[in-house]
């Protein structure tokens, strides 16, 4: 499946290009075909599902040729699906059906993790752990256990065929405060080592507190970077806050990250030794695994 939410911002795009193409403005499209100038404003910002009667409306005024028009509706019906996550949404919580969304069809993930073990290599236990305690911050209708299936949904996006080429930092405050119980804690660093080890698309460093970053760029939040298939379809960046998540696609934010994101891997420990580092703490922990 591809990202609804990629293919809306996709779909945004064509539209405005279109309507540019043509030296028309907003109000003028609206007039002229009959579309609201606020539903105009609200395609052209991603921001609804369009309504595909409305789509070949605004195709049709402007006479656009055969392939155009199949290649744009084929764009507006993929924005108008809705994944498994729209079901659950407020069982798994908002967040992780946004990031359900992005991870859709994604050709490339590049997540740099500041304060948590990556969500996309997190362990049943630590998710629960986790969903435990953030329990206060999310909807009155969020399950925990909605939470660790999704956890799990979204985790087999990396084992299917074609999926996605995976690179995660995890900066070393993320491996010395414990988001669990240090038992857990120890589990989920060997899971990282194993999958580190055995996992071909999936590239893991880690970003020591004392690594000098070019230019001395220091990162305030975990992001999320996620490139497609279609090299038309705009590159996504996802930047963690302490609420809620932002998703920026204009082009000038979209390279702030993607530079940040390059400065940090350079500075971060390559695999083995980031692996390396890994263990070395988890042999600092309990090991539940012995009684």
């Amino acid at each position: 499946m591809i990202s609804p939410y990629v293919r809306r911002r996709r779909l945004a795009i064509e539209l405005v290009r279109l309507r540019e193409e043509h030296e028309y403005s907003a109000e003028k499209l609206s007039r002229e075909v009959g579309i609201q100038r606020q539903k105009i404003s609200r395609l052209e910002n991603g921001r609804v599902r369009p309504d595909q009667d409305e789509i070949m409306r605004i195709l049709a005024h402007f006479n656009v040729d055969a392939d155009r028009w199949e290649q744009l509706m084929t764009i507006a019906r993929e924005a108008q699906e809705s994944g498994w996550w729209e079901r659950y949404r407020d069982e798994m919580g908002p967040r992780q059906a946004l990031y359900a969304d992005l991870e859709a069809g994604a050709a490339a993930i590049a997540e740099y993790q500041m304060t948590l073990l990556p969500g996309l290599l997190q362990l049943p236990a630590f998710t629960e752990a986790r969903a435990v305690a953030d329990r206060a911050k999310a909807p009155s209708r969020f399950v925990v256990e909605r939470s660790i299936d999704a956890r799990a949904a979204r985790q087999r996006v990396l084992d299917r065929p074609g999926g996605p080429s995976y690179q995660v930092i995890i900066d070393e405050l993320a491996i010395r405060r414990h988001a669990a119980p240090p038992e857990i804690v120890r589990a989920q660093l060997d899971h990282l080592i194993d999958i580190g080890h055995n996992r071909e698309k999936i590239t893991i460093q880690v970003l020591p507190l004392a690594a000098r970053i070019e230019g001395n760029a220091i990162p305030r939040s975990a992001f999320f970077t996620y490139r497609y298939r279609d090299p038309e379809d705009p590159i996504v960046v996802a930047v963690d806050t302490i609420t809620s998540d932002v998703v920026l696609t204009d082009p000038d934010e979209i390279g702030h990250y993607t530079s940040l994101y390059e400065r940090l891997r350079a500075a971060a420990l390559d695999t083995a030794d980031s692996l390396y580092f890994l263990a070395t703490v988890a042999q600092e922990l309990p090991d539940h695994t012995r009684s």
